[in-house]
């Protein structure tokens, strides 16, 4: 989930900023402290927002930079568990299929592709559905719910498209599209 979070912190503008004017080198060392930064409790910062309030500069001995008491806002995305999340296939391997859904990338198992016994073929790195004849390959636009996070050691989001409504885009369109001319009869 996308959110706007507040922070308070202590900022230090190193010495290259201080020709700056305060607020935009207290901006900018915020970018540098915190985007792209995995924090397990806010996410990963995306983006600083704006910076609401700049404390009194301090300046600590054999240290050039001045330190800021700060307030600021991030934009942060924190997957959360039971999310369903848009998301395009990177890269399959025999064990499932790696998704990027915005700023991070999430695996799918190969016995969560789909309802249906699932093959992986090696040479066009593609998974194909038994029954089915359904195929997922690199590039597919998908559906998937967040089942697992963590992020101990590594970062790592497990993802499910078995339930309905969820899947390659491809294929919910399909099923929309069948069940339309079904009505239709």
């Amino acid at each position: 989930m996308y959110k706007i979070v507040t922070i308070e912190d202590k900022i230090r503008v190193g010495p290259e900023k201080l020709t700056l004017p305060k607020k935009a080198a207290v901006m900018e060392s915020i970018a540098d402290k915190y985007e792209s930064v995995l924090e397990p409790k806010i996410g990963v910062v995306l983006a600083v927002v704006g910076v609401d309030k700049v404390g009194e500069g301090k300046i600590f001995a054999g240290d050039a930079g001045v330190h800021y008491m700060t307030t600021f806002k991030i934009l942060a995305y924190k997957p959360e568990l039971q999310e369903t999340v848009y998301g395009e296939v990177i890269d399959n391997t025999e064990f499932g299929a790696f998704v990027r859904m915005g700023p991070m990338d999430g695996l799918v198992h190969i016995s969560q592709l789909m309802d249906d016994y699932v093959s992986y073929d090696n040479k066009s790195s593609m998974f194909l559905g038994k029954e089915s004849k359904r195929t997922l390959k690199k590039g597919d636009k998908v559906r998937a719910r967040i089942i697992s996070i963590s992020f101990t050691d590594q970062q790592k989001i497990g993802l499910t498209m078995r339930q309905a409504g969820l899947g390659c885009v491809n294929w919910i369109n399909e099923d929309r599209n069948k069940r339309a001319k079904e009505s239709k009869k």
